[in-house]
């Protein structure tokens, strides 16, 4: 009998699968072994050769119809499990299944895989030198066994200046773990470190065959959530909070949610580390917090510089404190050759922000707390939830505000001009290749906190701009700006210092960074979430496009879900969990048009 395999066809726009006969022919392209499920495969569909994946083998194919055979095996694909996976992340991010198999297949073609490594012994861990984290130990139970490994994840909140290559090594014990960390040069540092220490690690994308062929370790940037892993016995996503583990582009999956599924259809335990744990991460398991000693330890020393007191007219981007902080850096780097300064004036996702100039009081909006910006002479509106008054201080009922302006070349220049220094400026513009200014100060976006690798002292020149952004996860952003800036000068060994320069200095963000508890965001971001119905006390999609008014007006007349909206030609639609907002968008046939649907949208 002819054997007859089921492929879904590489194309965005078709969901459907095909029946194929394995031809004799090609027997010589099978020297990596056999077909099977996941193996990737080109085909003839509608006239042209295009790529596909085999979802299913031996099957029964329909009566009466002839069938083509294969046209090309290209090489080794996503494991059945895998496969499986990606039908859940369409129905979870309403996409497509060939999205996520794409993202789950190698680079390159694969035909053949290295030897399996060997599997370490105790003495082999031993020798390694690395210490499996306290933490990460009580997380997985001390006989070696997640506490709830198929029920759900623990939440680990490591201090940002610690090296997570415990908590790694902890769960490695086990068996072959999954690692997942926001970055590829994250990645590359952990996997440079498990291999000094003998551990065979595989760093993805570029390792996609070793992990196939079953390294201990496996550890990429956000798409090596769908790497293969061969007996996983652990997940670990590091730095959980990070946006850069969220796809921007529609089907905007998130690698945290798919880590946390991954782990769960396996039975195997998956740990969430932070030194800021999101609300999504603490409602989705129990969190396992580090002492106090052991917590301040990790955050640096904070000054908060109150700038309440300024007169708005005509406010430097430099209050003379920081300046002294500076110069008192700059002196150690002459003496010590340590003292390298970083300044932070985030552009991206800024609020334009108004000042009384009587009271210096900034204008915030009376029901979210967002910055408010004038849309004409009389109304001050709120850009995040439209709520509009008249534009007077409402901390002393003057109509006198001010608009403060600030700018990343304007700063630059300045410093320069103050300090008498060479000042470098560093934006999102710069190439990744292209280094650094070699400057003793830096100024710049938060692109720089991701380019500097080290800085004794960084300060946030204007911070409200980020707290007070005009997006509903403003203070959980700022927050891991924060703790990405506190990782740069190493927590207190160093004896480095984070500077604050706002006009909110009890705001909670500023407070849980000064005091080293996170928990104080958490606690105030909950209860206005609750309030709000906003993520994760409610799952919200946000359409756009051509097609969105039909698709919302479809929604809206044959589902329960809220649908609020236009606001700019976007709809959001609204529900009390991720299972009635999944199901009704995958039985809601899409209208005609281009549509884009945004599950969990980031920049809200």
């Amino acid at each position: 009998m002819e054997r007859v395999v089921r492929v879904l066809p590489d194309v965005p726009a078709i969901e459907k699968t095909f029946d194929y006969l394995v031809p004799d022919s090609l027997g010589d392209q099978l020297r990596f072994g056999d077909i099977g499920v996941g193996t990737m495969v080109r085909i003839v569909l509608h006239g042209r050769r295009v790529g596909g994946w085999v979802v299913a083998d031996r099957v029964e194919p329909p009566a009466g119809v002839t069938l083509r055979a294969l046209a090309k095996v290209t090489g080794r694909g996503p494991s059945s499990e895998l496969i499986e996976l990606s039908h859940w992340a369409a129905w979870r991010w309403a996409g497509r299944p060939a999205h996520f198999l794409r993202t789950a297949s190698p680079p390159r073609s694969v035909r053949g895989l290295p030897p399996r490594p060997p599997s370490p012994s105790d003495a082999d861990w031993a020798a390694t030198g690395i210490a499996p984290d306290a933490l990460a130990l009580e997380a997985l139970g001390r006989d070696g066994r997640a506490r709830g490994a198929a029920s759900s994840p623990a939440v680990i909140r490591l201090p940002p200046s610690e090296d997570p290559l415990g908590v790694v090594a902890a769960v490695a014990r086990l068996g072959t773990t999954l690692v997942v960390t926001p970055s590829h040069a994250a990645a590359a540092a952990l996997g440079r470190g498990l291999r000094h220490a003998g551990i065979a690690t595989a760093v993805m994308p570029a390792d996609w065959p070793l992990a196939a062929a079953g390294a201990r370790v496996v550890v990429g940037a956000r798409a090596s959530v769908w790497a293969p892993a061969v007996g996983l016995s652990g997940v670990v996503v590091l730095d959980e909070h990070d946006e850069a583990l969220q796809e921007e582009s529609a089907p905007t999956w998130h690698a945290r949610e798919v880590a946390v599924e991954r782990a769960r259809r396996a039975g195997v335990p998956c740990l969430l580390v932070s030194p800021c744990p999101s609300l999504e991460a603490l409602a989705a398991g129990p969190m396992l917090v580090a002492s106090r000693s052991r917590e301040r330890a990790g955050w640096p020393i904070v000054d908060v510089i109150d700038r309440r007191r300024e007169e708005p007219r005509r406010v430097d981007l430099y209050a003379p404190r920081l300046l002294d902080l500076i110069h008192l850096t700059l002196d150690r780097e002459a003496k010590e050759g340590v003292g390298r300064v970083v300044c932070v004036l985030n552009r991206k996702g800024r609020a334009r922000l108004l000042a009384c100039g009587a009271c210096a009081e900034l204008a915030r909006c009376t029901a979210c707390g967002a910055a408010v910006g004038a849309v004409d002479d009389d109304t001050l509106t709120c850009p995040r939830c439209e709520t509009s008054r008249p534009m007077l201080c409402l901390a002393c009922g003057s109509g006198r505000l001010k608009v403060l302006r600030l700018g990343v070349s304007r700063a630059r220049d300045d410093l320069e001009r103050l300090l008498g220094v060479g000042v470098g400026e560093v934006t999102g513009e710069l190439g990744e290749d292209e280094p650094l200014p070699g400057t003793p100060v830096l100024v710049g976006t938060e692109a720089v906190l991701h380019r500097a690798g080290r800085a004794d002292l960084v300060a946030f020149l204007d911070l409200d701009a980020a707290l007070l952004a005009p997006r509903y996860r403003a203070g959980e952003e700022t927050m891991a700006l924060l703790a990405r800036a506190a990782r740069l000068v190493d927590g207190r060994r160093r004896a480095g210092r984070l500077v604050l320069q706002t006009r909110v200095p009890h705001h909670e963000v500023v407070q849980a960074v000064l005091h080293a508890d996170p928990s104080r965001v958490a606690v105030v971001e909950g209860a206005t979430r609750a309030a709000l119905r906003l993520p994760p006390e409610a799952a919200m999609a946000e359409l756009s496009g051509a097609g969105a008014e039909a698709y919302a007006t479809c929604l809206r007349a044959t589902s329960s879900l809220e649908v609020l909206g236009p606001v700019r030609d976007r709809y959001l639609v609204r529900a009390g969990d991720h299972q009635a907002l999944c199901d009704t968008l995958a039985a809601t046939p899409r209208p005609p048009g281009r549509l884009r649907v945004a599950v969990d949208p980031a920049r809200l």
